[in-house]
């Protein structure tokens, strides 16, 4: 009888049946025509090894043994082929992964999620304190250099200064009319308004009213323009350049009603290019005779004729001077810093610190004052701007700021960079500023560098101070 042998491949296998197995041995003395043979003993029945029933035994005694590991291969094959078969169901493959990933994430408490930081690019983040850490016991060290010696040893390539304006003498033709400004922002941006006001003036040959000073809601200083500089000398210096008046006469202001807010203003854009002033301006100041310029810092192009820019520099060169109890003030100040400055033969240096509250809410960086500091310069951008850094669609971003160098320095920065330029803690500094925001945490770090720092306070008594008290110094 003849078996067939198990195949494991199953229905994915050669079809073929295996080679019929070899005839059964004759015994000798067997003969061809048919003679009797002798019966067997009754017993167990042994497969012959090397025959078709060794190796049907076989494969039924693995199957037997290895049972449902079989079935389950089966079955993993057979799913297997239906997706060969129908590719289109691998679209649906990324789908399970996300699933099994979401069930497996899901499964694992929070605590053993590994969290991704992200790191700030570098320049990004104000680090100035961990810089000083590390470098304050080096510069402790060294104090060999005198940078303040040698700042005066380089003089002008060109061997000496001269004066670039020439003074007019020629008489002024008839005005068109009359240009009232008012110059806001603080003090200098208040003196750039002021030269503007008087290049534009002589350019479109108008009678300059004396600027006006925008009452600020964050410096809130109440001071006109005679309290800071020498009127008398103004108008004297720019005779015979520009005319410039006290007021608008009082003919003039009766067709508004005596209202200077019914006189026409204009609404100029910053840093305005002078070709506009003579376009745009100029015919209507001609047909109203007087006109209004307000808000009016930075309204003029740096980029002028020399015509222009002469007149500007006569402005701010010549013509503005300090009024007098300024004057006196400055030269007590300059006389006892020097008295104190004898260590280096009256040499010091004098330093103008931008860090004011206005200056760090107005330039939206950050600094080391975490939520509190966030608190207050919000605060602060929306007494003073209300609602110039909350506009829809602005995005202020306080690491591209700091990283395009536009943060105000703060104390410490400067005493580094002084520290850096080669001044030891010997030189004697003149500090000029306003109320340094947060003053007794940042000043800290520069009175340790510069131990013999000095300020109008620290210079001047209560008592001679008392006249500047509510004004702009």
């Amino acid at each position: 009888m003849q078996g067939q042998a198990y195949s494991r491949l199953g229905s994915f296998g050669a079809a073929a049946s295996a080679p019929p197995p070899p005839s059964a041995p004759v015994r000798p003395g067997a003969g061809a025509g048919g003679a009797s043979r002798t019966p067997a003993k009754a017993g167990p029945a042994r497969a012959i090894p090397g025959t078709a029933a060794s190796a049907t035994a076989a494969a039924r005694a693995g199957v037997a043994h290895r049972g449902g590991g079989g079935a389950a291969r089966r079955v993993a094959r057979a799913v297997l082929a239906t997706l060969l078969r129908r590719q289109a169901v691998f679209l649906f493959a990324p789908l399970l992964y996300v699933a099994a990933m979401l069930l497996y994430m899901g499964s694992l408490p929070l605590d053993a999620v590994p969290r991704i930081i992200a790191r700030q690019p570098p320049g990004s983040v104000y680090r100035s304190p961990q810089l000083y850490a590390r470098l304050r016991a080096d510069m402790d060290a060294d104090n060999s250099t005198g940078a303040l010696a040698t700042v005066w040893r380089h003089t002008y390539k060109g061997g000496t200064w001269w004066p670039c304006i020439n003074n007019m003498t020629n008489g002024l033709p008839e005005s068109n009319g009359y240009i009232y400004v008012e110059a806001n922002g603080g003090l200098n941006q208040q003196r750039t308004s002021i030269c503007n006001a008087v290049a534009i003036a002589g350019f479109l040959n108008a009678t300059l009213i004396i600027p006006n000073f925008h009452f600020h809601s964050i410096w809130r200083d109440p001071s006109k323009f005679s309290d800071i500089y020498d009127k008398d000398h103004f108008v004297q210096r720019l005779q015979n350049d520009v005319r410039v008046v006290d007021e608008i006469p009082d003919f003039m202001m009766e067709r508004f009603g005596h209202n200077l807010s019914n006189v026409f203003n204009f609404k100029i854009k910053a840093w305005a290019r002078i070709q506009y002033y003579k376009d745009v301006v100029l015919p209507k100041l001609v047909e109203e005779r007087v006109i209004r310029i307000s808000p009016f810092a930075n309204r003029l192009s740096f980029d002028a004729p020399s015509a222009v820019q002469r007149l500007r520099c006569l402005a701010n060169f010549e013509a503005l001077k300090f009024s007098k109890p300024i004057v006196s003030l400055s030269e007590t100040l300059v006389s006892r810093m020097r008295e104190r400055s004898a260590e280096s033969d009256g040499k010091y240096i004098s330093v103008h610190l931008r860090f004011e509250e206005d200056m760090i809410a107005f330039s939206c960086c950050v600094y080391d004052g975490g939520d509190e500091e966030k608190k207050e310069m919000d605060a602060a951008r929306e007494i003073g701007w209300r609602g110039k850094f909350t506009k829809r669609g602005r995005v202020i971003r306080p690491g591209v700021i700091r990283m395009n160098g536009k943060c105000p320095l703060t104390p410490l920065e400067v005493g580094l960079m002084l520290r850096g330029m080669g001044f030891s803690n010997k030189t004697a500094i003149f500090l000029a500023s306003g109320k340094i925001y947060r003053a007794e945490k940042n000043m800290a770090s520069l009175l340790e560098m510069f131990p013999l720092l000095q300020t109008k306070e620290t210079l001047a008594s209560e008592e001679e101070l008392a006249p500047f008290k509510d004004g702009c110094c």
